[in-house]
Order: structure tokens, then C-alpha cells, then sequence
């Protein structure tokens, strides 16, 4: 069966989605990645108490398991990463799709905790072809630079409601059904909404090595005009798309290696501050619910500052804009250490979650404003590899933190140190041909 029609193609230059293909495209990411993360990630921490006293298995345990998947999608980033520059989205998120579902049938009806583990173990196989890399690749290889930052903030803007729509929804499941039919449920949803939208929805024609050379033999243009303006565009795409250098090379030199450190740093101060930002606000007197509110209202900066991130884009050069995103979240995460009041407290989880917010446009456009789209995929997988064992590792970082220095307080002003440094870091992450230079387009 081909993986695109004629209509999914440009006419001008059909080795290229046309824009009713890259509409449908970005539609079907924004509901699977939304569906993905809240199945495959948000549901687990509101089913975590019910599966704990249900099975007699300790929290440490399922913690241990849900981070070992997190784990092995970190580690298959890279792998996934090369298949996506070779062969495109379709099949791989697909097959992520249909892996998922398996992995939650397995987890619902684990009898004993080695098949429980495995289970999560197969779901970080799909986590690795499902979640934010593989989406971001396929964005940023399908759509041109002018239009590539607003693609990724509709998709981080979507994806961001995971947590809004399957919490509250996976909490509704688990009261009248339990947590092991709460799966299956989810499971169910899963394997209904993604796998035919990823099979349907992602198919055209994938833009490999050879995308150069067929758009310098574009066919001709009835107008000389929009043809002169179009081939303008083209080489700017041209060039982003030229390998800039070996991606072993890219993988090994100071601005990669300042990067991936910079960004593993800054998603474990920004992952341990949404673990136990409850816990501190319960340590200094407040009620449950309303650190919860708290919580809650981060994640509505989160919006706030994904809508920012294009004019953000506009101003300030990659270096610069690195460097300042850090240094938000290091200094949100200092406030709330110190503040002590709840409507201050509030108004600095807002501000966290807006800083927090442009961590993952940050991350989607970080390899494409420095080395191009060449080998976006495999890179991508490389830098998400931090980012991800990061994020498993930052629920027991920050509870570890806590205990040895006495309370959230030191914990938090803690958090802001490790943030600082990420930002010292991050200024060794543009080569010297990005380092001053806003981007174009």
C-alpha cells in the first residue's frame, strides 16, 4: 500500500506535503501525543496509590518499574531517532501505537511484580516512538522553517492538556472500575484513537538526502514570479537540510555535549519541582488542595509560555534564548524555596510553569537552529536521552535532596543551584556560527 496520494503532495514540488497534508498531519500529532502522554504517563501517578494498596507491592517498587520504562525509551531514542531520518513517522509511531496497547493488557493483569516490570519495560518501547522526539522530527522535517516553531507550538500547546484531560479522567475510571480494569480502559482508548490516526494520518512522502537535489530540478512554474520566490524558499530549506557535518561528530563536539548536559540538567530541577511541589507546600502548613491549586495553576503557565515561544524565537538568537529559558526556571524554582505565602507561592508556580512551558519548544528546535534538519531524528534521540533519564530519576532526586538537607526549603534553593549551572552550561551550546545569531525565517 503507498504512504501517500497524489492530493497529499505539493503540487509544485511533490516531493513535499501540500498544506491540506501538513494540516492533517499536525492535527493527528496533537491528538496522539495528547493521548499518548496521558495514557502512557499521567494516568500511572493517580493509579499509584490504588495499585500499592491493592497489590501489597510498595510505592518504591512501582516507582522503580514506571522509571525502568522511562529508562529503556531514553536509551531507544537514538535507534528510533535513525529509523525516523531514514524511513518517517508512519510505521514506527504506528507500531509504538499497537506496543502501548499491549504493554497496558500486561500491566492490568500482572498477577506478580516481574510481569508487572515487564510490562512497563514494553511500555517504554512505545513511550520511545510515541512521545514528544518522534512528533518533533516529523514536524520539523515536514514543515519548512518559516512555519516549523508555530507547528511545535500547537503541538506542545495540545499536548500540554494530557495531564488536564486523563487525571481527572483516569480518577473517574478508577472509582468505579479499579485500577486493573482502569487499564484496560485506557488501553482501550489508546488503541482506538492512535493507531488509525497515526496510520492515516501520518502517511505522505518522507523528505530524505535526495529532497536537495529534487528541489533544484523543480518543474517550471507558469508564473516567473512566485517560481523566483519560491526557490528562495527552497534554499533556505535547502541548506538546513544540507548535512552541516557527521552526526557522530556533531554527537561528540562541546556545543552538542554543553547542550544535552544543559537540558538533562534543567529537566531535573523542573520534573523534581512538579513531584514535590505538594510536599513542600504541605510542609510549611498548607492544605492538599491547595497545593494542588498550585500545581494546577503551573500548569496553566505552561500554556502561557508556549504562546510566547515564537516571539521569543523572533528576538533573541539561539544562544541567548537558551540561557535565558534556564535561568527562568532555575530562578522560579529559588522563589519557591523562599516564598512563604500562598498567593506568593501561587503566583511563583505560574511563573514556574511559564518557564517550564519552553522547555520542550526548546528542546524540539534545539538541533534544527544548529545543525540543520539532516539528521534532526538521530540527534534528537540523542539529546532526549538525558532529558528522559532525567525525568525518570527526578521524583526520588528531589525526596533525596529534601531528606539530606532538611526540609523542601534547602531542597528547593538546591534545585536553583543545579538550574544555575545548566545556564553557565548552555552558554557552550552554540557553535560558533549560531552563537549571536538570531535565526531566520
Amino acid at each position: 500500500m503507498s504512504e501517500h496520494t497524489q492530493q497529499d503532495l505539493h503540487p509544485a514540488h511533490p516531493e513535499t506535503l501540500s498544506r491540506s497534508g501538513l494540516r492533517r498531519v499536525l492535527a493527528t500529532l496533537c491528538i496522539t501525543v495528547t493521548v499518548s502522554y496521558g495514557v502512557l504517563y499521567y494516568a500511572f501517578p493517580v493509579l499509584l496509590t490504588s495499585i500499592a494498596s491493592t497489590t501489597g507491592w510498595s510505592t518504591t517498587f512501582l516507582t522503580a518499574a514506571f522509571s525502568g520504562g522511562l529508562l529503556l525509551a531514553a536509551i531507544l531514542g537514538v535507534p528510533v531517532g535513525r529509523w525516523l531520518d531514514r524511513h518517517g513517522p508512519r510505521t514506527i509511531m504506528t507500531g509504538g501505537s499497537v506496543i502501548g496497547t499491549l504493554a497496558l493488557v500486561l500491566i492490568a493483569v500482572a498477577p506478580n511484580r516481574p510481569l508487572f516490570a515487564t510490562g512497563w519495560v514494553v511500555a517504554g518501547a512505545a513511550m520511545a516512538a510515541v512521545f514528544y522526539p518522534p512528533a518533533f522530527t516529523t514536524l520539523t522535517r515536514w514543515y519548512s522553517r518559516g512555519e516549523r516553531v508555530r507547528a511545535l507550538t500547537m503541538l506542545t500547546l495540545a499536548a500540554g492538556l494530557a495531564s488536564t484531560i486523563f487525571a481527572p479522567l483516569t480518577a473517574f475510571l478508577l472509582e468505579h472500575l479499579g485500577w486493573g480494569r482502569t487499564y484496560l480502559a485506557l488501553a482501550a482508548i489508546l488503541a482506538a484513537v492512535t493507531v488509525p490516526a497515526h496510520w492515516w494520518g501520518l502517511r505522505g512522502r518522507w523528505p530524505g538526502a535526495a529532497v536537495d537535489a529534487v528541489h533544484g530540478q523543480g518543474g517550471r512554474a507558469e508564473d516567473g514570479q512566485r517560481r523566483h520566490d519560491q526557490h528562495e524558499h527552497d534554499q533556505h530549506d535547502r541548506a538546513e537540510r544540507r548535512p552541516h557535518d557527521h552526526p557522530a561528530r556533531i554527537s561528540r563536539s562541546l556545543p552538542f555535549l554543553a547542550l544535552a548536559t544543559a537540558l538533562g540538567l534543567t529537566s531535573l530541577v523542573a520534573f523534581a519541582v512538579i513531584i514535590n511541589l505538594v510536599p513542600m507546600m504541605e510542609e510549611r502548613g498548607m492544605s492538599t488542595s491547595t497545593a494542588a491549586l498550585a500545581l494546577g495553576l503551573g500548569g496553566f503557565g505552561q500554556v502561557i509560555g508556549r504562546l510566547c515561544f515564537p516571539a521569543l524565537t523572533r528576538w533573541t538568537g539561539v544562544r541567548l534564548r537558551t540561557a535565558l529559558i534556564l535561568l527562568a526556571v532555575a530562578l522560579t524554582t529559588a522563589l519557591l524555596g523562599v516564598l512563604t505565602t500562598v498567593t506568593t507561592l501561587i503566583g511563583a508556580s505560574i511563573a514556574a510553569g511559564i518557564a517550564r512551558g519552553l522547555v520542550p519548544l526548546l528542546q524540539a528546535t534545539a538541533v534544527s537552529e544548529r545543525w540543520g534538519t539532516a539528521h534532526y531524528g538521530r540527534l534528537t534521540g540523542q539529546l532526549s536521552a538525558p532529558i528522559t533519564v532525567t525525568m525518570a530519576l527526578s521524583p526520588w532526586f528531589g525526596s533525596a535532596i529534601a531528606d539530606l538537607l532538611g526540609g523542601y526549603t534547602a531542597a528547593f534553593l538546591a534545585l536553583a543551584g543545579v538550574g544555575i549551572v545548566a545556564t553557565a552550561v548552555s552558554l557552550l551550546s552554540a557553535p560558533r556560527t549560531q552563537a549571536g545569531k538570531a535565526p531566520a525565517g
